[in-house]
């Protein structure tokens, strides 16, 4: 008997309910009987699949990840093939290369994905907005992308694929097992990217 799909949502801060209300969403859809956990301790990471890394402030993720000891662990599974989602903040410390301002000049970044971004390129909280755009990956036309001091990301390594533009500008990619989102799909009216997750996560079973 297969055991039950454990997704992780990393807890040190950000949209951590949303997610996990996200994941068991999508969970119901594709009827499986899933375990959604959140993750507060490193030694929790082995008993995961795969993991979600949340928005919020990603300087505060980076630091708080350095600290609890979270950043080695997590890196070790990203290499070893666990299926990861970063959105928002969660792109931000996925990424290897991130354009210097004296506000992340000394930024903690888990360097695993080939991306530079900058943080909040698309304005501060309140210049928030919400914008639709096609996603052809998943073959839809209309995704309305939910963008909170969102990061813009600048250039992209060749092992990444674009999932999604904003008019000029790429805001999700896939590298391998990494998938990253500059929005909120946590917020949005539909559960595709983690079911994307899951599926991933099946492959590696």
């Amino acid at each position: 008997m297969m055991k039950k799909i454990n997704i992780g949502i990393l807890g040190v801060q950000g949209d951590v309910e949303e997610h996990v209300a996200s994941v068991e969403s999508a969970f119901r859809e594709i009827a499986m009987d899933g375990i959604v956990s959140i993750i507060k301790y490193p030694e929790q990471i082995d008993s995961i699949n795969g993991l979600i890394i949340p928005g919020g402030e990603s300087t505060s993720i980076g630091k708080l990840s350095n600290t609890l000891d979270f950043h080695n662990t997590i890196k070790k599974k990203i290499t070893q093939g666990m299926p990861v989602l970063g959105t928002c903040a969660g792109l931000i410390f996925l990424s290897n290369q991130i354009v210097q301002s004296p506000s992340n000049i000394s930024q903690k970044l888990l360097g695993a994905l080939e991306i530079e971004t900058e943080r909040n390129a698309f304005g501060r909280q309140h210049e928030s907005f919400q914008s639709e755009f096609p996603i052809p990956k998943f073959d839809i036309d209309r995704f309305m992308g939910i963008f909170i001091r969102a990061p813009r990301i600048r250039s992209i390594g060749s092992n990444v694929k674009i999932l999604a533009k904003l008019n000029n500008d790429i805001i999700a990619v896939q590298q391998g097992n990494i998938i990253a989102t500059c929005f909120h799909p946590e917020l949005s009216n539909t559960v595709i990217f983690h079911k994307y997750l899951i599926e991933l996560v099946r492959e590696t079973l």
